[in-house]
């Protein structure tokens, strides 16, 4: 793993900006497709996937509405609430597994779409771990002085990416977006550390095998469905729990802390089964844990912004509290950041 912080100096000596969140926002596509829906789909029930997954219902986005789209509606309740222009932001960061085309970067969509014409627009692919990977990314550019403004965004239109046949998956996820704007801060702590992790070996558990260059787009390739989202969940659930505890007691011991100075954990929602697990080996009620999975499922990348977005807009995390905000995702990826609002 590797870990970075705001209270040391970077390699050259200078010194570091503190970096903060001005504004976040998130977008929900209107459709609800609940458990019920499924029933109708595949052999499944809503009591065995509330069980199993602790998942009512997602939203899935409209016909129109690909990534770029969700992305986007997100970023401007993001800036409305920062109270930054779009043309005032240096970067777009997006973090995505179901980009609207392999090329160009969905961060430049984006970038056309709320008329950012002055931002550098790259996507970074980090799958469930993505909001983590772009929010620490924008904060070194931010820490350092080379930029001012980032405007980071998990957004994922997983339907398109779904088997509908498969009732291992097809329960478990949604689409949506999470936005947020960074910028240096004056008073206060921000974002105060930040552990990340991957293993490349573990790959194979979890990932769309096909539409790469590995397996290219062919007839072939849509028969045998690896355009589609495939995962073994036991395996997923085994690494994602110890991961996500390892990289939680890490982040806070970079600062010296410990869980009884959290006020609030935003873990990534990918069922209730891995959140309770986690809550147990960190010996952390689960009432401090936010949780939205059973209204949204798992949004991938999406997962960790949204839950930030609404903890802050219900009022469930004010000014001063410390975050901790924990992820898992497909690669492996891990990560943990531990934030003052």
């Amino acid at each position: 793993m590797s870990a970075t912080d705001n209270t040391g100096r970077s390699a050259d000596g200078r010194g570091v900006r503190n970096v903060g969140i001005l504004g976040t926002g998130c977008y929900l596509p209107e459709k609800v497709m609940s458990n019920r829906d499924l029933e109708e789909l595949v052999d499944t029930s809503d009591e065995w996937i509330f069980s199993r997954t602790g998942i009512r219902e997602r939203r899935l986005a409209a016909d129109d509405e690909s990534t770029s789209v969700l992305a986007a509606r997100a970023a401007e309740a993001a800036l409305e609430r920062a109270g930054v222009r779009a043309d005032e932001l240096e970067m777009i960061l997006v973090a995505t597994i179901t980009p609207d085309m392999l090329f160009p970067s969905t961060a430049c969509l984006v970038q056309d779409l709320i008329g950012a014409k002055n931002a550098v627009c790259m996507d970074i692919e980090a799958a469930c771990s993505g909001f983590l990977y772009v929010l620490e990314t924008a904060r070194q550019y931010i820490a350092t002085g080379s930029m001012d403004r980032v405007l980071v965004i998990g957004a994922e239109k997983l339907s398109s990416f779904i088997d509908w046949t498969d009732r291992t998956t097809c329960v478990l996820f949604g689409d949506g977006a999470g936005a947020a704007v960074l910028g240096p801060q004056d008073s206060g702590r921000g974002i105060m550390a930040s552990v990340m992790g991957s293993d490349g070996g573990l790959a194979h558990l979890l990932r769309i095998p096909g539409g790469g260059s590995r397996r290219p787009p062919s007839h072939e390739m849509i028969d045998r469905g690896d355009h589609y989202l495939r995962m073994e969940g036991r395996e997923v659930f085994k690494h994602a729990v110890r991961c996500m505890c390892e990289a939680s007691q890490m982040v806070l011991e970079k600062v010296g802390m410990t869980m009884d100075d959290v006020a609030c954990v935003i873990p990534h929602q990918a069922n209730m089964r891995i959140m309770k697990a986690v809550a147990a080996r960190l010996d952390v009620p689960i009432d401090r844990f936010y949780l939205n999975v059973e209204q949204y499922g798992n949004i991938s990348a999406a997962s960790a912004a949204v839950a930030l977005d609404e903890a802050i807009r219900k009022g469930v995390v004010k000014p001063s509290d410390i975050v901790l905000m924990v992820v898992f995702g497909g690669g492996f990826t891990w990560g943990a950041t531990l934030l003052e609002l």
